[in-house]
């Protein structure tokens, strides 16, 4: 039924369902008929076969991860709540008193975050314990963010998924390939400088650690750290070390500019040294790492 419809008439739909006895209030039935309509759009595009109607959990959280590189948290929140009051009294897709996990805009943190110098990144990391200092090397080193590192594997253990390429990807690097697990469950390569690979590898778990990180389940092949834990520790290290802090994020802000000015350095057009560190980082849009250089 949902296919057929006009995104905003599936929206409507729903909204019949909601308004009266679940929603009261005028204008967050306007909020969400918006918001509804935006994720219709979006499973028209992704050719999700019920349309709106068909939206799960993981299609939820793959869509707003994606959304956050565009929207700031407010809007985020509002349309994960429009998806949510779906999910539970409409569609069934979640039962009373679950909730979808709370995404962070991408797009706020870029706004607030700011690059650390390699010789910040070096004192952050002195200051930590030796599991939280090495994900610290690592993420500055491989542009990854929080989550990622809790999801770090070999390339021969998992394959990336199929995404576009460019030749000058790492171009001038030299390293070790892992795979992570970014935004909207995509799995991508990444390179790890040799000696921080070999480190890493020292950490190699014999069982896969359990770990719930913002309310997500992880599989941890590695005793490091990483998620939100790993984020305070490098707020407070950063705090210690130099009296102020940008935040974990702030480590991929670094990485973004230290590779733009490799890549140009190398005589390559901005452009095309844009579009190559938005592939590494694992942006959907160049513009989006635009943000990072600011």
């Amino acid at each position: 039924m949902g296919t057929f419809r006009a995104p905003a008439a599936q929206a409507a739909h729903v909204m019949k369902s909601l308004q009266g006895d679940v929603l009261r209030s005028v204008g967050t039935v306007r909020n969400y008929e918006q918001c509804l309509t935006r994720v219709a759009e979006w499973t028209q595009q992704e050719r999700i076969s019920g349309g709106l109607r068909a939206m799960t959990p993981e299609l939820a959280t793959r869509y707003l991860e994606q959304r956050g590189e565009a929207v700031g948290q407010k809007s985020l929140d509002m349309e994960r709540q429009s998806m949510q009051a779906m999910m539970i009294y409409v569609t069934g897709k979640l039962a009373s008193g679950e909730h979808l996990p709370v995404t962070k805009s991408e797009l706020a943190q870029t706004l607030e975050g700011r690059a650390y110098t390699p010789q910040q990144a070096e004192l952050i990391a002195s200051a930590q314990a030796p599991h939280n200092a090495l994900a610290t090397e690592i993420a500055h080193a491989a542009g990854l963010r929080a989550h990622e590192l809790l999801t770090l594997r070999p390339v021969d253990e998992r394959a990336a998924d199929p995404r576009p390429t460019l030749d000058s990807k790492w171009a001038g690097r030299d390293g070790v390939i892992y795979t992570v697990q970014g935004k909207g469950g995509l799995v991508r390569e990444v390179m790890i400088p040799r000696e921080l690979a070999a480190r890493l590898e020292e950490r190699r778990l014999d069982t896969p650690q359990a770990v719930t990180d913002r309310g997500v389940f992880y599989q941890s092949q590695y005793d490091i750290g990483g998620g939100q834990r790993w984020s305070n520790s490098v707020s407070a290290a950063s705090d210690r070390t130099m009296g102020r802090s940008t935040g974990a994020h702030g480590l991929r802000h670094s990485y973004a500019q230290e590779r733009m000015t490799e890549l140009q350095n190398r005589g390559l057009l901005r452009e095309v040294a844009l579009e190559t560190v938005s592939q590494e980082m694992g942006h959907f849009r160049p513009e989006i790492t635009e943000a990072y250089l600011r």
